[in-house]
């Protein structure tokens, strides 16, 4: 046991020493870079050296990582210490959504959008609390690992692998779309080129070393987000207010747009200070509960999601991953406490520096954003032509540009926010350097969460149980690469909306993981029985709202009636159930899923004898598991 401890203390010095040499390392190249731009070094050289220097970091991270050991490969060998586990799941959730999305819905909704920080923060007490050191304990590879132990068999474990992949393939198509987004801002290539030019980058993080090479990657990449958002945002904090500690400071600045939006006449229900206000005062019942309707899912959702939880099975012990839990809401709250201020500093500097200004007198900016969709500066009557956001939108045409006739898409406010405010272009390819890594990050957890769902839970516990560790990673690999490839295509082709998509995927996970997860592990009463009704009720009333109030609004009225609104949404009639805009669609799956296996294991006999020592056996931090099925027992 000295020994353990020992060798454990030596490989976190060692890991601290090696991550405080490579962040050195990383601020020398970004100010190399800086030199170099004053020196003449064109933009499209920085983007380049930005893109290919940090994947190809990634990459040798990916390829030291390499393994043929099949703990090594799902779990990282569980040799992860809590505060690097804590700063890879920190890299592993902050997805493209996040970097790139989030200070742009508070950008656009205000208060609002606080509804993704509060959903999203609030799902890891959760884990804290209920799923983590429990799933720690149990010691196996995977989700549905845990859902076929405790509810008897493949069946469970199947139903498990399908939401697991679902809301998984849902998730990595957003990402994969923030990677095809940024390295097409940052080398020019077309879109479509430049989500297989971001695949690679993603592959070569997972392909050879899986869960080992993916964390390591992780950490790295999570050194590079955190500095690439705090840079341009501590410098408009000096800027402005002369104090660069912008999450203190922004207060000052929201006073000064409240100011210019009296000013321009901004109406009520618009303006950031307002998230359930109607333009007359009164308060809007319909935005309340889709905002809690959102926080509720977003909660649940984070507590379930399979590439999250699986970060947990890395650490060396049940302490660890409590602990790991805790550095994980440390390093994520560094972000979210900044990205108010990100979106306060970013609208101060559009309403001063842009609206009432000539409109041939833009900064280039505006139209080198607004080549690729994500900014219109709408004046002119044929703005749609050079603008994609200005179409439907009727400029007066008196060479001012109005604030009605500007558009900014959610994903241009963090990347655009350095141009915006005038900074040397080797910040914005820093931002756009960070949310690659975001991106590629989040990418990364989720295709490994799905190749291990496919050969660890179907391959390896369904089909061929005698398959060797070889055979195992060989198809895993594989995998892989499939999803991969599959993910690329239909992201390039279809495109996405990050934070729509990324919210549809917490709704699938909270509907068909939560309750099986935490009523498996606090309820030892219920059995198979009623956890095969909770998966799959749970799992089935989302997927049947989110499908019929996506693609078949109108039928859905014509059924439900009154109930039902239909909103033109991204070109299709979309069905309000309610009210509740359907990314909250969780709302009807989760409690369908809680009922389901309530009623059904209070009708059905307890669980037997065995089941129950097993679920004692996972409460408990020290001895060993008493699993069921005892050719897999685990020993702490």
């Amino acid at each position: 046991m000295a020994s353990s401890r020992a060798e454990r203390a030596a490989f976190l010095k060692q890991l601290k020493g090696a991550y405080t040499w490579y962040t050195g390392g990383f601020i020398v190249f970004v100010l190399v870079l800086a030199v170099l731009e004053q020196m003449g070094l064109t933009r499209q050289w920085i983007g380049y050296i930005f893109l290919l220097g940090t994947v190809g970091l990634y990459a040798g991270i990916g390829i030291m990582s390499r393994t043929s050991e099949a703990s090594e490969y799902y779990v990282a060998g569980r040799r992860v210490p809590a505060m690097f586990n804590g700063m890879a799941t920190g890299a592993d959730w902050m997805s493209a959504a996040s970097f790139i999305g989030m200070a742009g819905t508070l950008y656009l909704t205000g208060y609002g959008g606080l509804a993704f920080i509060l959903g999203w923060t609030g799902g890891y007490v959760l884990v804290a609390l209920f799923l983590a050191p429990y799933l720690r304990k149990f010691g196996q590879f995977t989700i549905p690992d845990f859902l076929g132990e405790r509810y008897g068999g493949n069946t469970a474990r199947f139903i498990g692998i399908l939401c697991a992949v679902l809301c998984s393939f849902v998730y990595v198509v957003a990402q994969i779309y923030g990677v095809g987004l940024i390295t097409t801002r940052l080398t020019g290539v077309s879109f479509e080129l430049g989500v297989f030019l971001g695949l690679g980058g993603i592959l070569v993080c997972s392909f050879l070393g899986g869960m080992k090479a993916v964390t390591w990657t992780q950490v790295a990449q999570y050194i590079i987000l955190i500095i690439a958002y705090l840079v341009p945002v501590v410098y408009l904090s000096s800027k402005v207010t002369g104090v660069p500690v912008p999450q203190l400071m922004y207060g000052q600045v929201l006073e000064k747009i409240a100011a210019f939006e009296e000013t321009l006449k901004v109406p009520l229900a618009a303006r950031h200070a307002s998230a359930f206000l109607a333009n007359d005062g009164s308060v809007n019942m319909t935005a309340a509960i889709n905002y809690f309707a959102l926080i509720f899912c977003l909660m649940l959702g984070t507590a379930s999601l399979p590439h999250i939880l699986m970060r947990y099975f890395t650490t060396p012990s049940v302490r660890q991953a409590r602990e790991s839990v805790g550095w994980s809401i440390f390093f994520i709250f560094l972000l979210y406490f900044t990205a108010p201020a990100y979106a306060a500093f970013a609208k101060f500097e559009v309403y001063q520096n842009l609206i009432g200004q000539q409109v041939a007198q833009l900064p280039g900016w505006v139209a080198s954003w607004g080549k690729i969709g994500l900014v219109g500066a709408c004046d002119a009557a044929n703005a749609a032509a050079q603008y994609a956001l200005c179409k439907g939108v009727t400029g007066n045409g008196d060479g001012i540009l109005q604030l009605a006739e500007f558009r900014l898409h959610t994903d241009a406010v963090v990347l655009a926010t350095p141009e915006i405010a005038g900074l040397p272009y080797v910040i914005s390819g820093l931002v756009a350097a960070g949310g690659l890594a975001a991106a590629l990050s989040t990418a990364d957890g989720l295709l490994l969460a799905i190749a291990n769902a496919l050969s660890h839970d179907i391959y390896y516990r369904m089909v061929d149980p005698k398959a060797d560790t070889r055979r195992r990673l060989i198809v895993s690999r594989v995998l892989l690469l499939v999803v991969a490839v599959i993910a690329a295509y239909v992201s390039g082709t279809l495109g996405a909306d990050i934070l729509f998509l990324v919210s549809w995927a917490f709704s699938i996970a909270a509907s068909g993981l939560f309750a099986g997860l935490v009523l498996g592990i606090w309820w030892k009463r219920t059995n198979t029985a009623g956890g095969l009704a909770g998966l799959i009720f749970g799992f089935g009333a989302c997927m049947f709202f989110l499908v019929t109030t996506e693609f078949y609004g109108p039928w859905l009225k014509g059924m439900l009636g009154d109930a039902v609104t239909i909103v033109k949404i991204r070109g299709r009639d979309v069905a309000y159930i309610w009210g509740i805009n359907n990314i909250s669609v969780g709302i009807f799956g989760i409690p369908a899923a809680f009922l389901a296996q309530i009623i059904v294991t209070w009708f059905t006999r307890p669980a037997p004898q065995a089941m129950q020592d097993f679920i004692d056996s996972i409460r408990v931090p020290a001895g060993n598991v008493r699993l069921v099925s005892a050719e897999h027992a685990v020993k702490e």
